[in-house]
């Protein structure tokens, strides 16, 4: 009897999670910055509008009172969202999403919105978050987020050509054969076990440098003070030793060699 009750009230509590939507906190960073407060809820990323919008531009937002909805505008694009309507009007093409109003905050969909302002938004899974790319962008957001990342932890005291020199050697990675074809994917590597010592102790996750943006930024423009090379290490920490076997030497940068 006692096991039948049970199983009643985890059926109950799993029809309510159902119902009403799990909610969970995750990351979200627009062009490669985080912004924080979203949360997943039923599969869709909510994000504060006020943090979005101030991560995608100049944007004045207010709250009108009087007609229960957040208004925002910049230049020419004019938004509101609607709490009591659930719904987004963007110059003057009106959406409907979820739009919920707690403590104060204006929450809206966060791919709704960002698509809406002509940018996109998709699923990271390497940083198990919400990536937006807005439309003035000339990067994708998850690679000059991961891109920065790996750039500041292997050589963020390094030189500003010795930082491009980093990222360059991750992008020849992605256009090579032999390794995965993306950024995050060359990264956290670990087909011949883990590629980079940064993602063994975590450093991969710091907040970048300016300087480690700028060079990221630089590198994804084409920059290569390296050339070709795929490979470096620091030899006062390293050996290297497949790696001068088997590895063509380029040039020294810093406190980094670089190998073809």
């Amino acid at each position: 009897m006692k096991r039948k009750l049970l199983c009643g009230l985890l059926a109950a509590a799993s029809l309510s999670l159902s119902a009403h939507g799990y909610r969970s906190s995750v990351p979200v960073q627009v062009d490669g910055g985080r912004i924080a407060g979203g949360y997943l809820e039923s599969g869709v990323t909510y994000v504060p509008l006020r943090s979005l919008l101030g991560a995608l531009g100049n944007w004045d937002i207010r709250w009108d009172a009087g007609a229960g909805r957040a208004v925002a505008a910049s230049g020419s694009r004019h938004l509101t969202a609607s709490p009591a309507e659930d719904t987004l009007t963007v110059n003057g093409r009106t959406l409907r999403g979820q739009v919920t109003l707690q403590d104060g905050t204006t929450y809206v969909p966060l791919r709704l919105v960002s698509e809406a302002l002509g940018g996109s938004a998709e699923w990271d899974p390497y940083m198990e978050g919400a990536a937006v790319t807005s439309a003035e962008s000339a990067y994708d957001a998850v690679e000059l987020y991961w891109l920065s990342r790996i750039i500041y932890a292997e050589s963020g005291a390094e030189s500003l050509e010795g930082q491009i020199a980093v990222g360059s050697v991750v992008l020849n990675r992605v256009k090579s054969p032999d390794f995965p074809a993306s950024v995050p994917g060359v990264i956290f590597d670990r087909k011949n076990g883990v590629q980079f010592e940064p993602v063994s102790n975590g450093t991969v996750y710091k907040t970048p440098s300016p300087s480690s943006l700028v060079a990221a930024r630089r590198a994804l423009d084409g920059e290569q003070p390296v050339g070709q090379a795929l490979y470096f290490f620091a030899p006062a920490l390293s050996q290297g030793t497949w790696i001068t076997a088997n590895r063509t030497y380029l040039r020294t940068i810093g406190c980094h060699r670089f190998y073809l």
